[in-house]
């Protein structure tokens, strides 16, 4: 494939993507809005399967994404320059992969060309989640999986790559 065929995460830095390029990196699959608890002593970073108040537990998108900030102040908003201090992205996260030089995997919208393909492959946080707002404690609800590789579930046409370089 030429250069100028290659798909634009593969020939752009995070810094050259447009807004719309860097909008469709994410895979939809919510990980990222599950609260995470940070131990003061040891700096240790401990996942929870809850979820931001904001995020529709089934579609795994945010309810009010333009909004996001106002109605939740630590919402983090990505960008290129504050992805070189965030530790919590899980390892499937596109913004992550990008950043390290890998590609995205077979499951990803922009590599499928399906956005279901981030819950049929077992990724999101679909039927995985609670809302903040029946949780209670947080470390109550801690977690390994959202800081993991994601172990997918296989697909019944095993033709379609696990990895896109």
């Amino acid at each position: 494939m030429s250069v100028a065929m290659e798909p634009f995460w593969k020939t752009k830095s995070l810094e050259q993507m447009t807004r719309e390029e860097w909008e469709s990196l994410c895979d939809g699959c919510g990980r990222c809005c599950l609260h995470k608890l940070r131990h003061e002593e040891t700096n240790e970073l401990s996942f929870t399967n809850v979820a931001c108040r904001l995020l529709d537990l089934e579609s795994c998108q945010c309810s009010d994404y333009p909004r996001r900030q106002q109605r939740v102040p630590d919402c983090v908003g990505l960008t290129p320059t504050a992805l070189t201090d965030i530790d919590w992205l899980p390892p499937s996260c596109a913004y992550r992969r990008v950043r390290d030089g890998k590609g995205l995997a077979w499951w990803h919208p922009l590599v499928s060309g399906n956005p279901d393909t981030v819950h049929q492959a077992g990724v999101s946080v679909r039927g995985r989640a609670i809302s903040e707002r029946r949780a209670g404690a947080l470390e109550d609800h801690i977690v390994e999986w959202p800081g993991k590789p994601p172990r997918m579930r296989r697909r019944k046409d095993d033709e379609i790559p696990k990895e896109t370089a």
